[in-house]
């Protein structure tokens, strides 16, 4: 509703100083920053005032009348209240009082408290609160015109005199007010739980967490984790679009397909990374398959799709298209004859890439290495309820751990036209340290 709402402690400067002609803090806030709500919080002593003249909300109402405008004023007494130096007091009918209010905003709207007026131990307050964080605040300060302690005095006060002669009713008015930047410890922590989700690759937390930070002071930083959040479920459109808008410097591969499987294999480290190993290993076989595919294309400049045909959703070779090829050869050698049109699986391709490019070329060995660890591993994986660890893996891929594995994906990277550098491969890393920076 962009609703601007002042609550403000009364003290002995207000609404104006006798000493100098000019507005006391809360008079003087509600000038600069023209709330459509004033909650003036009264002791027994600020009451007493306000029953000779009517002083506080006279002067409210003379300023709305000035500047063109409506003004709800709403006055909290507190007519027993005289020890004005209990903290404890303060804090919890503050508190009390502010959570009713904020419970009445929405996200456009904006409360202001007033930390230059009444006792110390009410500012004391305000800001404690404040600074705890449980509600968006902005804190405000007035400064005194002449920089220095105000004088109190209340002894023969005409609030209508004062008024006509008060100086910041001129047009050229400085402003004294400033917003303290005081932040609050609920966001720090906030923050500080949030640099320790991302550094463990846990985004889906991380984000739950910001979301409980005003939206002011998440602005910084908010972007980068759905984004974080969205490459990790692999979403590459939601991706690219906020890569795109927010020119983020996170995504190193932008190739449609290519950027896909580099994602993918991406992913597939960070379970790695995580200690989830079963995902990892179960990650292997769809990405090998991708893999074998590209490297096809790239060495041997042969698309597997135009050998195959969709049944059910799936890519299954066609026995048509196959015959007379020497792809098709290769499969039945490989096969004694007995080579069946189903699903295009990574041994079929491997079959493929050994007949076209040799058993010695490079690409042809590390297809090899990756295959035989996936080959090793993927069922017990795949179809079993198991615990995996390093030491498992090690024990199933007899000799290779879950690096090794990682490094065999890299290696048959490069045989694919994937231009990927040694920072890309660490570009989940490069956004982490973006992210914790923003959060400071």
């Amino acid at each position: 509703m962009n609703r601007v709402i002042l609550f403000s402690p009364v003290g002995g400067t207000d609404p104006m100083s006798q000493s100098n002609f000019h507005d006391g803090s809360m008079l003087h806030i509600a000038r600069v920053y023209q709330p459509a709500e004033v909650y003036l919080y009264m002791s027994s002593e600020m009451l007493a005032f306000q029953a000779e003249d009517d002083r506080y909300r006279f002067c409210l109402r003379e300023l709305a009348k000035m500047q063109g405008r409506e003004m709800k004023i709403e006055v909290i007494e507190r007519e027993n209240l005289q020890d004005v130096q209990q903290f404890d007091f303060f804090y919890e009918d503050f508190r009390r009082i502010l959570g009713e209010i904020a419970g009445g905003l929405d996200d456009s709207d904006t409360l202001l408290l007033n930390v230059s007026s009444g006792t110390p131990a009410m500012k004391s307050g305000l800001l404690v609160i404040a600074t705890l964080g449980e509600y968006p605040y902005k804190i405000i300060q007035v400064a005194t015109p002449e920089r220095k302690m105000n004088e109190h005095r209340h002894d023969n006060y005409d609030v209508k005199l004062l008024w006509e002669l008060n100086e910041d009713n001129k047009d050229d008015f400085e402003n004294r007010c400033l917003e303290v930047q005081c932040p609050s410890l609920s966001v720090l922590k906030h923050e500080q739980i949030i640099k320790k989700l991302v550094s463990v690759y846990d985004y889906e937390a991380a984000y739950e967490v910001c979301t409980l930070i005003p939206k002011t002071q998440r602005s910084r930083y908010e972007h980068l984790l759905e984004l974080a959040l969205a490459r990790l479920r692999l979403d590459s459109v939601k991706v690219n679009l906020l890569d795109k808008k927010y020119e983020s410097g996170c995504i190193p591969i932008k190739d449609g397909k290519k950027q896909k499987i580099f994602e993918y294999a991406l992913n597939m480290d960070i379970k790695r990374k995580k200690g989830e190993y079963s995902d990892f290993i179960r990650a292997i076989t769809p990405l090998v398959v991708d893999l074998f595919h590209l490297t096809l294309e790239k060495q041997c400049q042969i698309k597997i799709d135009d050998y195959c045909c969709i049944k059910k959703g799936k890519l299954n070779w066609d026995k048509e298209k196959l015959a007379g090829t020497d792809i098709g050869k290769a499969l039945d050698d490989y096969f004694y004859g007995d080579f069946r049109s189903d699903g295009v699986y990574s041994i079929h391709l491997l079959v493929i890439m050994r007949r076209l490019l040799g058993d010695n070329h490079n690409a042809v060995k590390a297809a090899e290495n990756l295959r035989r660890v996936e080959e090793k591993v993927r069922n017990p994986a795949a179809h079993e309820v198991i615990s995996l660890d390093e030491e498992k893996i090690v024990k199933m891929t007899e000799g290779y751990g879950s690096e090794d594995i990682m490094d065999m994906v890299k290696e048959i990277f490069k045989y694919t036209g994937i231009n990927a550098g040694a920072k890309d491969w660490l570009s989940y890393e490069t956004m982490n340290e973006r992210i914790i920076g923003r959060i400071g």
